[in-house]
């Protein structure tokens, strides 16, 4: 998801999600995303970012392989 890396390009973590939505504001991010990110809670880093995007974006929130 490079767009969400674009939009949270110089973020000093850890942040809340109103942080990072107004991050992704300035560095010119789709109002969507702008608005899913200002639900997210506070992460430590991109990975917590993207784990939380992932289950609000309706994509896989776990990995079900069928093992």
């Amino acid at each position: 998801m490079t767009e969400v890396q674009k939009a949270l390009k110089g973020a000093d973590y850890p942040m809340k999600g109103q942080d990072l939505a107004e991050l992704a504001e300035r560095n010119g991010a789709d109002k969507d995303l702008v608005e899913t990110l200002r639900k997210v809670p506070e992460v430590d880093g991109p990975n917590g970012v993207m784990k939380h995007l992932s289950g609000e974006l309706g994509g896989p929130t776990s990995d079900d392989s069928g093992s």
